[in-house]
């Protein structure tokens, strides 16, 4: 190999090194905030469950994101309580095909009526059974709990889900089309 091959190379191998470096760095950081919950802070009554020996007002918190990938299509937003004591967490909300010009949610917007929702929006089952929002129940005693409030912008308009389907295919489908997603952890706990 002669000097002007090295040469090519390395001059190739840094406009390599620069454009993933200035693609990584310009990457749109997906953002989830809100004016009811703080990550890393405990939940207020508001957003504890109504039943289950639970006796809060069960209302999903007000939400908003930006810096949104420009290819989104579509968003979903799940909760989930990874610290429940059944061996594969719990499932508190699960909100798909959120149309990509939406940026938040009002308070309350997972309220099992559906009427809170965007437009074209659908609840999924969690697992209390309901379709909508249901809040923090942990056990009494069993400590604080871990509340994961994901946002995932996703490269499709609808996910191709049946009428009644499992969170572990919703999570999977959801996986599968995720461009970025972003996080905001809360927590709650009920001592005896």
């Amino acid at each position: 190999m002669n000097i002007q091959s090295l040469s090519a190379i390395k001059l190739a191998s840094a406009a390599t090194f620069f454009c993933l470096t200035f693609n990584a760095l310009t990457a749109t950081a997906l953002t989830l905030n809100s004016q009811d919950i703080q990550h890393g802070k405990p939940m207020t009554k508001q957003q504890e469950f109504q039943g289950f020996g639970c006796n809060g007002d069960n209302r999903s918190p007000q939400l908003s994101w930006s810096d949104v990938p420009q290819d989104t299509k579509s968003f979903a937003l799940t909760v989930y309580d990874p610290d429940a004591p059944t061996g594969s967490g719990w499932w508190h909300w699960q909100l798909v095909d959120i149309p990509a010009e939406q940026t938040g949610l009002k308070a309350n917007a997972g309220a099992a009526d559906n009427s809170g929702i965007p437009e074209g929006s659908r609840q999924i089952r969690n697992d209390y059974g309901i379709a909508g929002f249901g809040g923090a129940c942990p056990p009494q005693g069993h400590g604080t709990h871990r509340y994961r409030f994901t946002l995932h912008a996703l490269s499709i308009d609808k996910l191709p889900l049946p009428e009644n389907p499992s969170a572990a295919l919703v999570g999977y489908m959801i996986g599968a089309h995720s461009i970025k997603t972003t996080t905001l952890e809360a927590s709650y706990r009920r001592d005896k």
